[in-house]
């Protein structure tokens, strides 16, 4: 078994992850969060939210998850949204066709489908199932269809992505910082990609968690006002250049953004931004680095794009957050389909003296000819541009309709005037944020299986402090606990930041006089907005073993010791150290262990038994 497979068995057990539709056999591309699980994912988004709204400044809208289709014609999903697909001839069962020759090639990804039928024929590739021969691929577009209203309705579709509400409400948004660049938009929600064969758990999702920031900012200068932030912290960066030689480097993103790897301070302070978060949530420094994306395979709306992605034992380097420089595409786009101008307005300074390229349409021969149309068809000339006037009969479209106009209703010139601004179209730099390839990403890097006795040594215990503490309950009630003496503890090291339970309180034995100053801190612990699981189950080996296997940072156990001196064991899941501590206070010492970084031999006495 692998440490895929021991992730998602102990996921399932102690209810993070669940298949979804389990009682009906269950469908490809869903899990359902059980209780730890959904936690779990709630304290990542709001570390996200934490540095992306509190700290970047940056407000979260929500949109709806449906869209109609006119929003997609412009973002190019309808058109261009689709992966390859091939189907076995025998089984029928479907594989994306890129994947099915990525041993025998290179950039399998970016072959078209008739080109990777052909690899397909002439290396004679079959059916991973059933050793079939497969159909010629096809490209399937992987948005999920829908209809709004009912009888015919109008056609939309479930959103790919988050992005695009934050475009389409661009002058809502623009409007709400007053109109002044730098200025963004997060969403946290749903998206839905309808995958050929989703066959890599939360990896790869029909339904997934997208988290998304769109930074405006002017194109005509990238720099970051709080560059120095992250100028000097050292990256790990696998540049096009470096892809070719086949070795990752490190460098400050001061560094890469002055030899030009990094295009921009405004991309280099977000990958970096990316780096800090990811590491803050327990993500292993060691394991994650910035690719490059090749230049064949960029999107059509980026010119730079660079994926954050951390090292996994099954899937190798996976993707978990992509940093894109959009350029004004999608502005645009959305302006084209729509017919409405998306732009800010950037004064100057101070006022300029600009020359530039007048339009003048003669309203003496427009008027007779388009009447009532005059005003507006003289509006249009004046957006078209100068390539296009050029021409021998000029086009324009007014309320929908294509009119000609001769060269000699309209005259040119230059003329000099004074400005005192200039409309801008915003590039667009998007961090995207997958949520359930990070929720396992964190549990992968978090998840260890240790020996206890070697773990005690290290920690400098006199005994195996887990055995020390059975005996205790095993004296009192006379049982025993397998569990407790197997020498391998499984633990999960999540960061005390996202840990769906924070603190462990543990009455030595189930007994009144035991329980009752245990729930009393458990109500100090939560009223510190502290996340607590009060376990009164099995013998204290056990729960120390059950608590380690969710990742609890810190237990607490209340022994008849703490009746005599109102003192409690509070025991370090990492260490499996353990120090005496009064109860007053005890609610503040646990908060600043997670959330102040004190450290744990300041909370209190040794404790060695």
């Amino acid at each position: 078994m692998d440490k895929y497979e021991k992730v998602f068995e102990l996921a399932k057990r102690r209810g993070f992850l669940w298949n979804s539709f389990e009682l009906y056999g269950g469908s490809r591309g869903f899990y359902d969060y059980g209780p730890l699980g959904s936690t779990l994912k709630r304290r990542i988004e709001q570390i996200w939210r934490e540095f992306y709204v509190i700290q970047e400044g940056f407000m979260e809208i929500e949109c709806p998850t449906i869209g109609i289709e006119e929003v997609f014609i412009a973002s190019g999903h309808v058109g261009g949204f689709s992966d390859p697909l091939c189907e076995c001839i025998n089984c029928s069962e479907a594989f994306r066709a890129d994947h099915l020759v990525e041993n025998v090639m290179d950039a399998a990804g970016t072959l078209s489908a008739d080109a990777l039928t052909k690899v397909i024929r002439d290396y004679e590739i079959r059916c991973p199932e059933c050793g079939g021969e497969f159909r010629d691929a096809y490209e399937f577009n992987l948005m999920f269809k829908t209809t709004i209203g009912p009888g015919t309705g109008r056609q939309g579709y479930l959103r790919p992505e988050t992005a695009q509400g934050m475009f389409v409400d661009f002058q809502r948004l623009s409007r709400f910082y007053r109109d002044k660049l730098p200025f963004g938009a997060v969403q946290i929600g749903k998206s839905y990609r309808n995958e050929i064969a989703p066959r890599q758990g939360v990896i790869r999702l029909r339904e997934f968690t997208q988290a998304e920031c769109e930074i405006f900012v002017d194109p005509r200068h990238k720099k970051h006002p709080n560059f120095e932030r992250f100028s000097d912290k050292e990256l790990v960066l696998y540049s096009q250049e470096a892809q070719e030689k086949g070795e990752s480097f490190r460098m400050t993103v001061r560094e890469a953004v002055k030899a030009g790897v990094i295009a921009h301070e405004i991309l280099g302070y977000n990958l970096a931004l990316t780096n800090e978060f990811l590491t803050k949530i327990g993500i292993n420094p060691a394991r994650l680095r910035f690719r490059q994306h090749l230049k064949d395979e960029m999107a059509h709306y980026a010119i730079d794009c660079w994926d954050a992605e951390i090292e996994t034992e099954r899937f190798g380097w996976v993707e978990m957050v992509g940093i894109a420089d959009r350029t004004d595409y999608d502005l645009k786009a959305h302006a084209r389909v729509s017919k409405t101008e998306l732009y800010v307005y950037v004064e100057y300074n101070e006022p300029r003296m600009v020359t530039r390229f007048a339009i003048k349409p003669n309203m003496g021969k427009l008027g007779p000819v388009f009447k009532g149309k005059a005003k507006n068809v003289a509006d249009a000339l004046k957006q078209l541009s100068e390539e296009e006037l050029s021409k021998d009969e000029i086009k324009v479209t007014v309320d929908g309709e294509e009119l000609t106009i001769s060269p000699d209703m309209v005259s040119f010139a230059e003329e000099t005037v004074k400005v005192s601004g200039e409309n801008v179209i915003p590039h667009v730099i998007e961090p995207s944020y997958g949520i359930d390839r990070i929720f396992y990403g964190t549990m992968e890097h978090a998840y260890d299986e240790e020996n206890v006795a070697q773990k005690a040594a290290e920690s400098g215990l006199k005994g195996m402090e887990d055995a020390d503490s059975e005996s205790r309950a095993v004296e009192a009630e006379g049982e025993s606990d397998a569990e407790a003496e197997e020498e391998t503890r499984l633990v999960m090291h999540f960061s005390s930041a996202v840990a769906p339970v924070q603190v462990a309180v543990l009455p030595l034995l189930t007994r009144k006089e035991l329980a009752d100053p245990a729930k009393e801190i458990v109500a100090k612990l939560r009223e510190k907005t502290l996340l607590v699981n009060y376990d009164d189950s099995g013998t204290i080996g056990r729960r120390y073993r059950r608590n380690d296997e969710i990742g609890t940072p810190y237990s607490i156990t209340v022994d008849y010791d703490t009746l005599e001196d109102r003192t409690v064991t509070i025991r370090d899941r990492d260490s499996m150290r353990q120090v005496r501590a009064p109860i007053i206070g005890i609610e503040n010492v646990l908060y600043e262990l997670i959330y102040r970084d004190r450290s744990f031999e300041s909370a209190g006495k040794p404790f060695n038994f």
